[in-house]
């Protein structure tokens, strides 16, 4: 957990604690959010999992990302949020959203 801390520029455990919630929070949310927009776009499985899962997956991508900031922003960790979608969307070469 120290690594962490240091890593994340993090102070406390209930901090901690806090971001490993929204992680978890986003995550759920945004998988189940993901079937009823695949659903809506006319994708089922079907389909086969080579169409399914490659759209199910873009359609959960950017849902990830706003719900990510979004969660972060009602538990209080706006900026440690925010400053983590720029250095991930940065390193997969989306960096120049930001300038």
């Amino acid at each position: 957990m120290k690594k962490l801390k240091e890593r994340w520029n993090v102070s406390s455990n209930w901090q901690l604690t806090v971001i490993f919630i929204v992680f978890a929070l986003t995550g759920s949310t945004s998988a189940k959010f993901a079937a009823p927009l695949t659903d809506m776009v006319g994708i089922t499985s079907e389909m086969g999992w080579y169409i399914y899962w490659p759209v199910r997956i873009l359609i959960i991508f950017p849902l990830y990302q706003v719900l990510l900031v979004l969660f972060g922003w009602l538990f209080g960790e706006y900026e440690f949020f925010w400053e983590f979608e720029k250095k991930m969307l940065r390193r997969i070469g989306l960096g120049f959203l930001f300038k």
